[in-house]
């Protein structure tokens, strides 16, 4: 039977590369974007996905999002909140604007889209949530207090709530990308780049295709007895204990 997922944050870098991954697999795939009407025209003319336009900050807006979505593709089986933005600053000069609106976009966008699925998963015996979160959610990073906070949250999340979900067949985990070779952080620096490429152990990026791949993995009925763990992807740049 064929199953629905949810990527949000789906039409572009990481999140495009899930939602190819996603179809690849065999699921019928809603890309969720917030703004960028031209990635996500693309992302449908080249992958066939049917792309979806909400902020995922918004709870209601969350809660009509995917009610479309289950109205045109049935409902929703797989979550993957890949949704996130930063806006970067040494928190002695960071704003509440810039701290606030972080952490809505990176971690209560989570909790926006994860609960108002949650009970049909639980229904139905099924469900699968994939969290993205970063390196610099596990070993924090300079000037990003605020995103590394949303995605330090997001591990925690998943932590509590998978615990919640195993007795109805429902998955939880997170899965912590290092630096990945896509369109933001090619417009780093040359230099800077060179520097973070030279603390990465296996010597390169990582791709966008490899994370999707770890996705596809999670979502999948292989996966069932993994649930609240935390996938490091980041060629042995940092490896948690």
């Amino acid at each position: 039977m064929s199953r629905t997922a949810l990527v949000t944050g789906g039409t572009r870098g990481i999140g495009l590369a899930i939602s190819k991954g996603l179809k690849a697999a065999g699921y019928a795939v809603a890309a969720n974007y917030g703004g960028n009407d031209e990635a996500a025209k693309a992302c449908e003319q080249e992958t066939g996905v049917k792309c979806y336009k909400f902020d995922v900050s918004d709870y209601d807006a969350v809660g009509a999002g995917i009610a479309a979505i289950e109205a045109e593709l049935g409902p929703i089986d797989i979550v993957v909140n890949n949704a996130g933005i930063t806006w970067d600053g040494p928190f002695h000069k960071m704003s509440l604007e810039q701290w606030q609106k972080v952490i809505a976009v990176d971690l209560d966008s989570a909790f926006n889209v994860t609960r108002q699925v949650w009970e049909g998963m639980r229904e139905r015996g099924f469900g699968r949530v994939i969290n993205i979160s970063s390196i610099n959610g596990q070993k924090g990073q300079f000037g990003q207090v605020n995103y590394s906070a949303a995605k330090a949250g997001l591990i925690g999340f998943t932590k509590a709530l998978a615990q919640e979900g195993a007795k109805k067949g429902i998955t939880v985990n997170v899965v912590c990308p290092g630096y990945i070779d896509t369109e933001m952080v090619r417009a780093v620096p040359e230099k800077v780049l060179e520097s973070i490429i030279a603390t990465v152990p296996v010597g390169r990026l990582g791709k966008a295709e490899e994370i999707a791949s770890m996705c596809a993995y999670l979502a999948s009925e292989d996966a069932a007895f993994i649930t609240g763990a935390t996938m490091t992807v980041n060629g042995a740049q940092y490896i948690a204990s």
